[in-house]
């Protein structure tokens, strides 16, 4: 290679690194004048911060339940007076999320097709589909919740619905960005064999796509135990509710036992999903 071939390719590097690091420089400052909007939107302040951590481990120390070693077995009794009221709407909340999850998951499988850019019948069907489960995702949970025991009352059928809907929009996502990923040749076999689409889409992509699907559904339904939760501070059924009462009444030793249930049951339940889906993909738990 000549001297002046070099020289070119060291000045086309050389100009190639000065890009980047412009580029690098006006997205670094772009991000941190976001940074500091965002910090000053959301009234972050340090020496706030610094002020509350005091009265933040006084409320812990304010829920925290006196367990006294010569009578640890009575205290824990004090503490969990109201265990088996308490485990039914723990149960209850775990149904909730369960049902919520199946019927969004199957909403969510059936539209991951048509939103699959590469599978989908036509353009403007991909478009409403993608749109439809924008719309099922973007409210919270929270608000779907608040909208449903308005319209069916307090109970848990508003938590399902709730549930579904957000479960549905996510998922649905999920499984159509799945669904793109697929081997097309399958798909290619199936339709010369006379398959019409929604024949394809269940001979040929399916069984591709199944494992990992089940593995986001399972994530999702972690997900929906933690929300089903939350959603039933305004009424839409489970152990939400119990909570709602006894933070509303201050009873903080009732506050902790609840809690702590919730956090019990979720790392119960994430440990056996986890496991599942390792199994699912194929996957060695880890010890």
């Amino acid at each position: 290679m000549s001297n002046s071939a070099v020289a070119t390719f060291e000045r086309q590097r050389t100009a190639r690194l000065r890009r980047e690091r412009r580029r690098a420089g006006v997205v670094g400052m772009v991000f941190l004048a976001a940074l500091m909007v965002a910090a000053h939107v959301g009234e972050v302040e340090l020496a706030a911060f610094i002020d509350g951590i005091p009265g933040f481990a006084n409320y812990f120390m304010d829920i925290a339940p006196v367990l006294r070693p010569d009578h640890l077995f009575t205290d824990l009794c004090e503490w969990y007076w109201a265990i088996d009221r308490w485990l039914l709407l723990l149960w209850d909340t775990v149904l909730i999320a369960f049902l919520g999850t199946v019927l969004g998951g199957i909403g969510g499988l059936v539209l991951s097709f048509p939103a699959a850019h590469n599978l989908s019948p036509s353009r403007s069907i991909y478009f409403f589909t993608r749109r439809f489960l924008e719309l099922a995702r973007a409210v919270p949970e929270l608000v779907y919740a608040m909208m449903f025991v308005f319209a069916f009352g307090i109970g848990p059928f508003a938590g399902v619905l709730a549930i579904a809907i957000h479960t549905m929009g996510a998922l649905g996502k999920l499984f159509a960005e799945v669904n793109e990923n697929a081997d097309f040749a399958p798909l290619d076999g199936v339709r010369a064999a006379g398959a019409n689409w929604a024949q394809s889409m269940r001979l040929a992509v399916l069984p591709q796509v199944l494992p990992n699907m089940a593995s986001y559904a399972l994530l999702r339904f972690e997900i929906n135990v933690r929300g089903a939760a939350v959603i039933g501070i305004v009424g839409a059924g489970g152990i939400g509710q119990e909570l709602l009462f006894v933070i509303r009444q201050f009873i903080y030793a009732d506050i902790s036992a609840i809690v702590l249930m919730i956090i019990v049951t979720v790392s119960l339940i994430d440990i056996g999903c986890e496991r599942l889906r390792h199994r699912l993909i194929g996957q060695e738990t880890l010890a």
